[in-house]
C-alpha cells in the first residue's frame, strides 16, 4: 500500500510527530519509482556485467570497436531523450512515456538472443535498449522532482539512486550465479534479464502514480490543469535561452566528456589483476556496493552544503580512480580503492546533478529540461568513449587513462567557472 501513495514526505504532513519528521525520507511515489529502478537495474546490470567479455573476449572486438559500441550503449539515442521529455511535458503523461521506455529495454534483452554474433545486429539491439533508457530517464526524474519539495531533492534522489544501486549490486551477482549454474551461456543471462525487466514494468503500472492535480510539490509553478495550453516546442526549447538552464546543459556536456565507460574501467582492472573470466562480473558489484552505501548520505549532504560541491567532489573521485588504474598500487588494494572511489563518483553525481537542475527548471517543462541535461551528458559520453578507444589503441591503456584523468581536471575547472557563482545558479540548503 505504501508504494501506491503519492503523498508528501511524512516530514511535511501536519499530523507527523517529531520522531516521524526526523526519520521520514521521501514520498511513496519516490519509493515506487525506486523499486522500479531497482528491478530494472538487476536486469540491466546482468547484461552489462557480461557484455564487455562477450564483445572483447568472445567476439574479439578491438578497443576502438568496443568504444564505439559502448558509446552507442549510452549516447547514440541521446536526442530521443529530448523527444521523450517533450512528449511527457506536452501531454502530461510522464508515467506513460516512462513505461514505454522500460518496455523497450525489456524487449531488447530478448533481441540479444536473436542477434547472435552479428556486430551490426548487436549494435542495433544495444541502441534499442538505450533508446528505452533515454525515453524513460527524464520522465522518471521529473516525477521525482514533482513529488518532492525542493529543499529535499538531494535526499529524494539519494534514496532513489540508492535503491537503483541495490539493483546494480544484485545484477552482476545474478549474472555470476547464472554463469555458475549453466557455464559460459550468455543466452541464459539474456533470458533471465528479460524476465526481471518485465517484472519492473508490472510494478510501474501498478504502483507509480502521476500527481492527480498535475501540481508540483515545490512551492513553484504548477504543472497546469487540463484547461491550460499544452507545452509548445518554442516554450520547451526556450529553456536554452535562459542563463541558468543553458549553463547547466553546457556543464553537463563538459562533465560527460570526462567520463569513460564502465567497461573500460573494469577491463583495465581485469588486465592489471589477470582476473578469471568468471570473476569479471563481480567488479561491478564492488562499484554498486559503494554506490549503495554512499548515495543517500551524499544526497542529504548535498541538501545541507549545496549540490555543486558534492558534484565536484564526485568528479574528483573519478579522476582519482583513473590515476589509480595507471599508478603503482596493485593487487587487492587497487581493486578496493578503485571500486570504492568509482562508486563514490556515481553516488555524488548521478542524482545530485538532477537535484541541482530541478529547482532551476519550471514545472511545466521540467521533463524537457532534465532531458536536455541528460542529452548533453550522453552525447559527450559517446564522443569520450570513442576517443578513449582510439587513445587506448594508439597510446596503450595506461597512457590513455592518464589522459582521461587530465581531462577530468580540465572539466572541473570549466564547470566551476560556469556554475560556481551564487548569482548564476542557486541551490537551497536544508536548515539544521
Amino acid at each position: 500500500m505504501y508504494l501506491s501513495t503519492v503523498s508528501r514526505p511524512v516530514a511535511d504532513q501536519p499530523d507527523a510527530g517529531p520522531g516521524r519528521r526526523r526519520f521520514a525520507m521521501v514520498s511513496g511515489n519516490v519509493v515506487a519509482l525506486g523499486t522500479v529502478s531497482l528491478i530494472t537495474d538487476v536486469s540491466a546490470e546482468m547484461v552489462a556485467a557480461v557484455l564487455p567479455l562477450y564483445l572483447v573476449l568472445g567476439l574479439h572486438l578491438s578497443p576502438v570497436a568496443f568504444g564505439v559500441l559502448d558509446g552507442v550503449h549510452t549516447g547514440a539515442t541521446a536526442l530521443l531523450r529530448v523527444v521523450g521529455g517533450f512528449a511527457a511535458d506536452r501531454w502530461r503523461r510522464r508515467k506513460l512515456v516512462a513505461g514505454v521506455g522500460y518496455a523497450l529495454s525489456a524487449v531488447a534483452k530478448l533481441g540479444l538472443l536473436l542477434a547472435g554474433r552479428s556486430i551490426p545486429a548487436i549494435g542495433a539491439i544495444i541502441a534499442v535498449d538505450r533508446l528505452g533508457k533515454g525515453v524513460r530517464s527524464a520522465p522518471r526524474d521529473a516525477l521525482i522532482t514533482l513529488s518532492t519539495p525542493p529543499e529535499a531533492l538531494g535526499r529524494a534522489f539519494g534514496v532513489h539512486r540508492a535503491m537503483d544501486s541495490v539493483g546494480a549490486f544484485l545484477g552482476p551477482l545474478a549474472a555470476f550465479a547464472v554463469l555458475l549454474v549453466v557455464g559460459q551461456s550468455y543466452d541464459a543471462v539474456f533470458v533471465t534479464s528479460f524476465c526481471v525487466a518485465a517484472l519492473a514494468v508490472v510494478v510501474l503500472v501498478l504502483f507509480v502514480r502521476e500527481r492527480p492535480d498535475g501540481g508540483a510539490v515545490d512551492g513553484g509553478a504548477a504543472d497546469g490543469g487540463a484547461d491550460d495550453p499544452k507545452v509548445s516546442v518554442r516554450e520547451a526549447f526556450g529553456l536554452l535561452r535562459g542563463g541558468p538552464a543553458r549553463r547547466l546543459v553546457l556543464a553537463a556536456a563538459m562533465l560527460g566528456l570526462a567520463t569513460i565507460g564502465d567497461g573500460f574501467v573494469y577491463l583495465l582492472l581485469q588486465r592489471r589483476m589477470d582476473l578469471g573470466l568468471r570473476w569479471f562480473p563481480l567488479l561491478a558489484v564492488g562499484t554498486s556496493l559503494a554506490y549503495l552505501v554512499l548515495a543517500a548520505p551524499l544526497g542529504v549532504l548535498a541538501d545541507r552544503i549545496g549540490r555543486l560541491p558534492v558534484v565536484i567532489g564526485g568528479y574528483t573521485a573519478l579522476g582519482a580512480t583513473y590515476l589509480l588504474l595507471a599508478g603503482p598500487v596493485d593487487g587487492w588494494p587497487l581493486i578496493v580503492l578503485a571500486l570504492t572511489l568509482y562508486g563514490a563518483f556515481y553516488a555524488a553525481t548521478d542524482g545530485v546533478l538532477i537535484a541541482l537542475a530541478g529547482p532551476v527548471l519550471p514545472a511545466r517543462v521540467r521533463t524537457t529540461g532534465i532531458a536536455l541535461v541528460q542529452t548533453g551528458q550522453a552525447l559527450a559520453y559517446l564522443v569520450s568513449s570513442v576517443l578513449f578507444g582510439l587513445a587506448w589503441q594508439a597510446w596503450g591503456p595506461e597512457n590513455a587513462i592518464r589522459a582521461a584523468a587530465l581531462a577530468v581536471a580540465g572539466v572541473l575547472v570549466g564547470t566551476l567557472l560556469l556554475l560556481a557563482s551564487p548569482s548564476r545558479l542557486t541551490t537551497r540548503r536544508v536548515p539544521r
